[in-house]
């Protein structure tokens, strides 16, 4: 409707131009005519030269009998007709009343088109107009439909417990007199928080689809403009919408924003964006009842929103949406891979197993890479093989094989990548190591991947401590073959991977009996939001200091005594990395037991060092002395 009301308006536009400029063109015309005196008029008329005359008041448009025209003026009270019938003129007349109409109308055109397109535009920066450039008060919301791709609840898995809280809401719509026989309100609003891509905004089509009635989405960001006071119209309009088709859901994605705390930041904050917070807390629970309309929103950063956007009446439930677990993440893979062709070997659990802290989105594009690794093959279904490369490259990068390093750089990485797999296998507490490779990923050089058998809810002391060993044992395994003065830089995102594990121990855990079961974090880092100006002398943080550093070199001096007393494994695994590059944790036992690997082409597969090399056939000796060698880049 909006669309049609814009076209018939430049249409009309258009054509009123056009007829100014036909009428100006006409004057134009007129006026270019040749003009006369009148006494020469009158000899051309005693002479026979002229053939027709038009009288229009005082102007007198001649046509001579030659073809020519031109315009002469009459003078006041002087009788022409009778002469120019008597010379045989032809006499025409122009009515004065539509001759005068027509000059008004000349003069006043111009004016009125003016006056017309300055209302139009006024109206639009006003909220009348919905589209256009100056369209800026009204709602920016969609009324979502099933053109759009229906999405239903069977679509949406891993996160049952958010799914029931949001499909009472969905059946207190079908039937109110449910829970309205025993005095129960439907939920005014529903905030979905959850770390990105769990399905928050999946969970929200899945409502539109299974709720049956009318469903507007918008963004947070589609309500702030730079002009103040348009966010504020933008959500009266889109409640306004809303009431006209109640019952209905109105899905705010990431909704903080908007929905930001007031007074929060340099200067107080943003007029504007306040302003439209304002008007949506007034919307959503002001003077006025607003029924039938349910606000669900969506965020990741519920702890900046503003705290009346929080308190029932506005958002009556907050469900937290979690990353899944192992059951969640089975059944995400089972609803993605319904439209990819399965081999018989994959097992779908498994690979649930070996993806601890997936989100939705992670195991959406885990079986999307799984795919696209089969279909680059040619073949006809997807195997395990292919998830388990999809699962290394998104987990740690795609192989970078294109690039060149020295043999020394690779000896350096297989000896710093076997420390830290040495230690994780010989450390209880530890994850169980998934694999090790000294193939390039990403920004590093090689690594080591720890998956834990189960999913991990909290951290305790001596994990925490072990871990510290286990990242550590990187820089301890390059000093312990190359000397104090051979270590590189490669350790330098263990270190910090080893400090920021250990502050937390120390500041935010209580693990530490030293500094004790106080909350250091935030005065710490300089945060001083909830903390009333708490701030820590420079004994504390001297103490804090010497605490991180005690862990550490624990974690140190832990993961160099397992390297030295399992010097053996450390040089036949480092060795095997050299030979294989790439080796999982099955194959990693075998080599550090000295077994073969894979068959016959293995053993005779070349070393990356040089010449062929049997792992079984290295001997049993203790880390060579310290030799000198080119730093490597930073390796994890």
């Amino acid at each position: 409707m909006g669309n049609a009301r814009n076209i018939a308006f430049w249409v009309v536009l258009f054509l009123l131009i056009l007829a100014l400029f036909n009428l100006f063109s006409g004057n134009q015309t007129t006026s270019a005519s040749r003009t006369l005196s009148y006494s020469e008029f009158i000899s051309r008329v005693d002479a026979g030269e002229v053939q027709s005359v038009t009288l229009d008041g005082e102007r007198v448009l001649v046509r001579a009998r030659d073809g020519s025209q031109y315009v002469t003026i009459k003078p006041d009270g002087e009788v022409l007709t009778d002469r120019l019938i008597t010379n045989g003129v032809e006499v025409k007349a122009e009515a004065q009343e539509q001759s005068g109409f027509m000059s008004v109308l000349g003069i006043w055109l111009p004016f009125l088109v003016l006056i017309g397109v300055w209302i139009f535009f006024m109206n639009r920066m006003q909220g009348g107009g919905r589209g256009g450039a100056m369209g800026f008060g009204k709602s920016r919301a969609k009324l979502l439909t099933e053109k759009h791709g229906r999405v239903t609840f069977d679509d949406v898995a891993g996160i049952d417990e958010a799914k029931e809280e949001l499909e009472e809401i969905v059946e207190f719509l079908r039937n109110p007199q449910k829970f309205s026989r025993l005095g129960g309100k439907i939920p005014k609003g529903a905030l979905l928080v959850g770390p990105p891509g769990t399905g928050k905004t999946l969970l929200a089509r899945a409502i539109a689809g299974e709720a049956g009635v009318p469903f507007f989405t918008i963004s947070g960001s589609d309500f702030v403009e730079m002009f103040v006071g348009v966010g504020a119209s933008r959500v009266r309009d889109m409640f306004e919408q809303a009431k006209k088709n109640a019952p209905c859901i109105v899905f705010i994605d990431e909704i903080d924003a908007v929905g930001r705390a007031r007074g929060v930041g340099i200067g107080g904050g943003n007029d504007e964006r306040e302003q439209t917070l304002n008007q949506l807390l007034v919307e959503m629970d002001g003077f006025e009842a607003n029924e039938g309309v349910i606000i669900v929103a969506a965020t990741n950063r519920k702890d900046v929103l503003d705290p009346a956007l929080l308190r029932p009446g506005r958002f009556d439930r907050t469900i937290h949406v979690p990353n899944p677990d192992i059951k969640g993440r089975e059944k995400i893979l089972n609803v993605h891979a319904r439209k990819v062709p399965l081999g018989p070997d994959v097992d779908l659990r498994t690979i649930a197993r070996g993806t601890p802290g997936f989100s939705g989105a992670d195991l959406m594009n885990l079986v999307n890479e799984a795919a696209l690794m089969a279909a680059r093959v040619g073949r006809r279904f997807v195997t395990m093989e292919d998830f388990e490369n999809a699962k290394d490259k998104v987990m740690m990068g795609a192989e970078r094989r294109s690039m060149v390093l020295t043999p020394d750089q690779k000896e350096k990485t297989a000896y710093h990548e076997a420390g830290h797999a040495i230690v994780g296998l010989n450390m209880p507490k530890c994850d169980p190591v998934y694999k090790a490779t000294i193939i390039p990923r990403g920004g590093a050089l090689g690594m080591v991947v720890s998956l834990p058998e189960m999913d991990r809810l909290n951290m305790h002391k001596d994990e925490g401590k072990q871990k510290i060993a286990m990242t550590m044992a990187g820089k301890a395994a390059e000093i312990i073959k190359y000397g104090e003065e051979g270590v590189s830089s490669g350790p330098a995102g263990d270190i910090q991977q080893a400090s920021a594990l250990a502050r937390a121990m120390v500041m935010r855990w209580g693990m530490s009996d030293a500094v004790g079961n106080i909350d250091y974090a935030e005065a710490h880092e300089g945060y001083q939001g909830n903390t009333a100006g708490f701030s820590v002398s420079a004994q504390t943080k001297e103490l804090i200091e010497n605490e991180v550093k005690k862990l550490i070199d624990e974690g140190y001096e832990t993961a160099r005594r397992i390297l030295i007393e399992k010097a053996d494994d450390f040089e036949r695994l480092a060795r095997g990395l050299l030979e294989y590059e790439t080796l999982t944790g099955d194959e990693i036992r075998k080599v550090i037991a000295g077994e073969a690997l894979g068959g016959d082409d293995d053993a005779d597969k070349p070393a990356s060092g040089g010449g062929a090399t049997s792992i079984a056939a290295i001997p049993k000796t203790k880390p060579k002395a310290p030799k000198a060698g080119p730093e490597p880049e930073p390796v994890v």
